[in-house]
């Protein structure tokens, strides 16, 4: 597989068009902190991280609006590839939705939302937008 983190937001993707509740996705460090960032933004409703096997599993339990059944992920969208990868300085951090949506960033504090890299003033690769 050349790119599992594109991967990972294909699986988010599918069970959330197919109303799954929970998926499970192959594990790795990266996966690991995105889920993370995702939790603590409110986009997934819980997670599990299950070490029992070699590589491990995430279980991604997804969130719905309980009235209307709306999931609460509406796009998940990959933006740096491995053939063009898209780095953004800290004056230069993408802005989602005029702020209503998350871009995840992998930078030297580690994986983080676009609004903490500009507290923290770092730049870094630009993984994905979540609205």
């Amino acid at each position: 597989m050349t790119d599992p983190i594109a991967d990972y937001l294909t699986r988010l993707r599918n069970a959330i068009k197919a109303r799954h509740r929970i998926v499970e996705i192959p594990a790795s460090n990266i996966k690991k902190e995105i889920t993370k960032v995702l939790f603590d933004k409110g986009y997934i409703q819980n997670y599990k991280f299950d070490d029992s096997s070699v590589q491990g599993t995430i279980k991604i339990a997804l969130k719905y609006n309980p009235v209307t059944k709306q999931p609460a992920i509406v796009k998940l969208e990959r933006v740096s590839k491995p053939g063009l990868r898209k780095y953004k300085g800290a004056d230069e951090l993408p802005r989602v939705l005029n702020g209503l949506g998350v871009a995840i960033l992998s930078t030297s504090k580690g994986v983080i939302t676009d609004k903490e890299a500009r507290t923290l003033n770092v730049g870094g690769e630009v993984l994905c937008y979540v609205y």
